[in-house]
């Protein structure tokens, strides 16, 4: 459900400071919308709707892109 910063880092091919600096920005937007986090966690289905889909403006919906 959760994924670690270990993972988080892993995925994205970035260093474990960077990604805790992911995590966080990730983890202040759930927040504002009232979710509870968890420090050096994130939610595995945000992660990926984050990275790997984009939003269009004609569809208002997901679209499977690329990083």
């Amino acid at each position: 459900m959760f994924m670690r910063v270990e993972e988080v880092a892993e995925e994205m091919g970035v260093s474990v400071p960077y990604a805790y600096k992911l995590i966080r920005k990730l983890n202040k937007e759930l927040k504002v919308t009232g979710c509870i986090t968890i420090a050096g966690r994130i939610d595995r289905k945000f992660f990926h709707e984050k990275f790997y889909f984009t939003k269009t403006q004609n569809e208002g919906g997901y679209q499977n892109g690329s990083v």
